[in-house]
Parts: C-alpha cells; structure tokens; sequence
C-alpha cells in the first residue's frame, strides 16, 4: 500500500498480477545513491532490520540459536548472495589471442548457479550453457563460469539473468556470436503459490552466427550429450 492505496502497473494491481513473472528491463533495478553505504554499514543496518522482522514474528532474540541470526542474514546479504550487486566484485578478464586458430562455438555447459527471485527473495538454482565463437580472441573456462555467477547473485529474474550475462559477454570479447541458454527451477513456484515441484524455466539468448536453426541444432547436441 501507497499512502492508502493499492498501486497499480498496466492498470492491474500488484496483488491481481501476484506472482505473474515481470521485469522491467534489462538493468537490475538500483538507486542511484546505491553505493554511498559502506559494505560494513550497510550490514550493521540490515541486521537492525532483520531483527526487528524476526521480532515481528514473535521469535525469541535471547535465544542462543536465534541471537546471532541478524549479523548472519547481514552478512550472507552482502558478502554472498546478493554480492553481485556490487561492481567492485565484478570478475576481472583477460582476453588472450585465439593461437590455437579455433574457429567453431566454444561451449562451457551446466555452470550451476544460484540466485534469488526479486518478487519473493526465494532462490532460483539452475544451469547455465554458455557458448560463444572466437572474433580473435579468448576468454579463460573459468571467467565464463565467474560472470554467470557474479550477474546471478543479485535479486533476479531469468529473462534478465540470461540477457546480462549474454551482453556482457558480447562486450568482452567483440562478438555478436554469443549464446546463454538457461534452465532453472524457481522455489516461488515450487515451495509456495502453485506449488507445482516439477517444472522448469528454460530462457535462451541466440546473436549473430548462433541465430540460425543449424547453429541451435548444434548447440542443443553438445548441451545434451
């Protein structure tokens, strides 16, 4: 509620549209003055915060188990699953010349990784495929592997996820031949709302030599072997 009303986007309320998947671009969604916080501030108020939602639900603070829980949250919050917020945890990349002379799509499959829905803060884990081909240069297996991981751990949506990673890449390495298939389950569809256990989402990126129907083909043959 916003000052006594229910807001509204494309004229449906926030609750009619529930737990619809919706983005609103390809950009993570930051404040301007995002960064203005230190990291260590930032967790002090986030354990102020988390406190006071566990108060709210009637837990007891005193607790042994319980009393260390905020600086936990605080910590995980900003040093591990939503450190991808931060541009200084950005991966730093080398490129290297292709000298090997390898001219066909390179493909680095089921990178897991895990990330957060940004509608309910619940994760979202999957496999990401990522390929590209060489306009004369390389990038390190690993550094694939990092830049899935450093885009996921944000609050996400996978239409978004998939894109970043794809842009970012295209820019690395100057190429428009770059492909991101990603395939997840979504614990907002699993573990509450529909509560359907068994299905997945599967979103891809195909640019330039990769959209065509023979290069998916391929794609698709050496994902699945």
């Amino acid at each position: 509620m916003i000052n006594g009303n229910t807001p509204e986007l494309n004229g449906f309320t926030y609750d009619e549209i529930g737990d619809d998947h919706m983005s609103t671009g390809v950009d993570t969604p930051m404040k301007q003055n995002a960064f203005d916080m230190s990291d260590d501030d930032k967790k002090i108020r986030i354990a102020e915060l988390f406190a006071e939602i566990m108060d709210v639900m009637g837990l007891d603070l005193t607790d042994d188990s319980l009393r260390g829980t905020p600086n936990r949250v605080a910590k995980m919050y900003i040093d591990e699953i939503f450190s991808g917020l931060n541009p200084k945890n950005k991966p730093k990349v080398a490129l290297f010349d292709n000298k090997y002379q390898y001219n066909q799509m390179l493909v680095e499959k089921n990178i897991t990784f895990y990330s957060n829905c940004e509608h309910h803060f619940v994760p979202i884990i999957g496999k990401a495929h990522v390929a590209y081909i060489s306009s004369g240069k390389v990038i390190g297996l690993s550094k694939l592997n990092r830049i899935v991981q450093y885009f996921a751990k944000r609050p996400q949506v996978q239409e978004r996820l998939t894109n970043q990673i794809a842009l970012e890449l295209k820019k690395i390495l100057n190429t428009d031949d770059i492909a991101v298939i990603i395939d997840a389950k979504h614990l907002c569809v699993s573990s509450r709302g529909i509560k359907d256990d068994t299905s997945a989402t599967v979103t891809t990126y195909y640019g330039g030599a990769f959209n065509s129907p023979d290069k998916i083909a391929e794609l698709q043959n050496y994902i699945t072997q």
